[in-house]
């Protein structure tokens, strides 16, 4: 994920999602957060007063909408170019960070919440799916697939392609990248066909 050259609000924010891709959200302190988007800890306490928990929520709101504007633009030329693009999007973080970051929703996703309490950074994960799953749907819908049958393969997509992300930094090889990318497509042209 891009950075620019000053130490902004979006700069920090930016910076912990890429910490967060690479060491997830527990073992990843608000200190090491602003050390790596290489801000002052005082300017990331002035920007996030509600410490870690809010900073991370801001950097998985921050990772769904720079996914969702790529997807975006790409589903306009239909579905199999949106998934192309989605793939090609987390093939480049994982390759470029030789293995070593993947996507920060995820890694806040799976990450175990306190008894009783859903953090606000899980919820966040939880609605940035769910916006991913909604724009794949909505252009499987717009080129013919059935209803039920585009919200099923969204979710499948997202599911696999954040899935197979993890497989590939387990394995450090962009196999299970490549395997998932020709099944998905092949789900889609049958979906739009029918």
């Amino acid at each position: 994920m891009p950075k620019s050259s000053t130490p902004s609000r979006e700069r920090i924010v930016a910076g912990a999602a890429d910490m967060i891709s690479r060491r997830g959200l527990s073992a990843t302190s608000i200190r090491e957060m602003a050390k790596h988007a290489e801000a002052p800890l005082g300017s990331t306490y002035h920007y996030f007063p509600e410490g870690k928990q809010q900073l991370a929520t801001e950097a998985v709101r921050y990772t769904g909408e720079w996914v969702a504007r790529s997807l975006r633009k790409e589903l306009e030329a239909g579905p199999a170019e949106g998934l192309r693009a989605f793939l090609a999007l987390w093939r480049k973080i994982v390759v470029e960070s030789d293995f070593h970051a993947g996507c920060p929703v995820l890694a806040v996703a799976i990450e175990e919440p306190p008894a009783d309490e859903i953090p606000p950074a899980l919820a966040a994960a939880a609605e940035v799916f769910g916006e991913w799953e909604s724009l794949l749907a909505a252009s499987l819908r717009a080129h013919g697939a059935e209803t039920e049958e585009a919200t099923q393969l969204a979710t499948l997509i997202v599911a696999a392609v954040e899935g197979t992300v993890a497989m590939c930094r387990a394995k450090r090889s962009m196999q299970p990248l490549d395997h998932t990318a020709e099944q998905l497509q092949a789900l889609i042209t049958a979906a739009i066909k029918n």
